[in-house]
């Protein structure tokens, strides 16, 4: 039997070795050593909803060895698919005592939990998938990016788009001039499909006995259990979600940031929809039904500077004038329009089906020779080209290095709309406003007694 120790110096040497390559067993010294083919020990913090989908994606050649959840209801057609896992409520009390027994976490949990969970098990040297955004604060991405580059593990965020054709060819026709420079863009969603703009419940029902609701708070500030919370509505929440640009912006401005070469803005405004009971100012509790924020970034090399909006809560960009009648602007759920000097070019909700507009001028394009590699697309393409990552086989595509910068711009928008129709200048440096320094509470909120990063 091979020890856990050798697994773990195995994995995370052969994660380092770098893109694309796959190490014979006698290099690393024959029998003793694991071979880049053989199963990863995978643990799950988050096991129902989408953290299902994602053990899903990988179950057919990995070991799911570990389960946790802090409700056992949601988590049931996951911890009966998989009865030789061991169960846990805790994700502390797991990475403990199984430290010796797990190569690599998945964090599907709440947004509000995703950087506890996910610097725990980086602190026991564990490689990490997380869903995005990979944080609920831009101090919580930050801290993530740095901890992953420092204990050099392999890492991938949850925006399952990254690993597609169509962000590549979205980049590759932008790179090759196909619109000319991009000076404009505007990106939209028809989320938030949950409820905000609301109140805070006032009554207080009693917490389902199969809910750990402590633990389910996590870092967050104590208050009563309400199904307002859960187990879907977290979302809209400032508390616990990051709303509809949270929820979708590491969907869909994904291309946007890869293509334009985009990390910090110079400036973020916001404006957002109230209704005549309830004016959300200052975000007190919910996200708002509705809102736009605009993002002003510098000049890239010969790129020149870009203002992208987003849309939400079905706000949507003006109509092209290119777009032939009848065709829908990106999908129903969301999409992209960049405005170039010399053309359009629109996506749909996860870079899907890019097209210059009008279609006449996709018929007359000549699509460049791919320059970007492609990932492999198998079942659980995006899962499972971190779990190759992690044998040291090829690259994770959307590692903390390059999910950070991008979550951290799509939380900066919410930041926005605690000061509505401001133009807050961004010093990336700081981490800060500059002309609103009080923003600093929001940007590093503090956690509830107990947890920490």
């Amino acid at each position: 039997m091979k020890s856990a120790a050798t697994r773990r110096e195995f994995l995370k040497r052969s994660a380092a070795i770098g893109a694309f390559t796959i190490v014979p067993a006698h290099v690393l010294g024959g029998v003793d050593h694991i071979a880049p083919s053989e199963k990863l020990n995978i643990a799950a913090i988050g096991v129902g909803g989408m953290g299902a989908a994602n053990i899903n994606a990988v179950a057919a050649t990995e070991n799911i060895v570990a389960l946790c959840d802090v409700d056992e209801v949601r988590a049931a057609g996951t911890f009966n698919q998989f009865p030789n896992a061991k169960r846990f409520e805790d994700f502390r009390v797991m990475l403990d005592k199984m430290h010796n027994s797990i190569d690599a976490v998945i964090v599907a949990t709440p947004d509000h939990t995703h950087a506890v969970a996910a610097m725990e098990a980086i602190r026991h040297d564990k490689h990490v998938y997380v869903q995005k955004p990979l944080a609920r604060t831009i101090h919580e991405t930050r801290v993530l990016t740095r901890a992953a580059r420092e204990h050099k593990v392999v890492t991938q965020m949850g925006n399952q788009g990254h690993s597609g054709d169509g962000i590549r060819r979205i980049c590759e026709w932008i790179w090759d001039g196909a619109i000319g420079p991009v000076r404009q863009v505007h990106a939209w969603t028809n989320r938030p499909c949950w409820p905000q703009g609301i109140n805070r419940p006032s009554d207080t029902p009693p917490v389902p006995e199969t809910l750990n609701w402590d633990l389910w708070l996590g870092p967050s500030p104590q208050r009563p259990y309400h199904p307002a919370y859960v187990p879907g509505n977290w979302r809209g929440w400032v508390d616990f979600g990051t709303g509809a640009l949270g929820d979708m912006g590491c969907h869909i401005l994904d291309p946007v940031v890869w293509a334009l070469k985009l990390k910090y803005p110079l400036s973020i405004q916001a404006s957002f929809v109230t209704d005549s009971q309830n004016n959300y100012a200052h975000c007190a509790e919910t996200y708002p039904k509705a809102s736009i924020v605009h993002y002003k970034f510098p000049a890239r090399g010969d790129m020149p500077p870009v203002t992208v909006h987003w849309y939400d809560g079905g706000l949507m960009p003006e109509r092209p004038e290119e777009l032939e009648p009848g065709r829908r602007m990106g999908e129903d759920t969301g999409g992209v329009l960049f405005v170039g000097d010399r053309g359009k070019l629109m996506c749909g909700n996860t870079a899907s089906s890019p097209q210059l507009i009008p279609y006449d001028t996709m018929q007359a394009y000549r699509q460049p020779e791919p320059s970007i590699p492609r990932i492999k697309d198998d079942t659980g393409g995006h899962e499972m080209n971190w779990v190759r990552a992690c044998k040291g086989q090829e690259t994770a595509c959307s590692d903390f290095q390059t999910a950070g910068p991008l979550s951290e711009m799509v939380v900066m928008g919410n930041l926005a709309l605690f000061f509505p129709n401001e133009e807050l200048m961004w010093d990336e440096a700081a981490a800060e406003i500059r002309n609103r320094p009080e923003a600093k509470a929001i940007i590093t909120p503090s956690f509830r007694d107990g947890w920490t990063l």
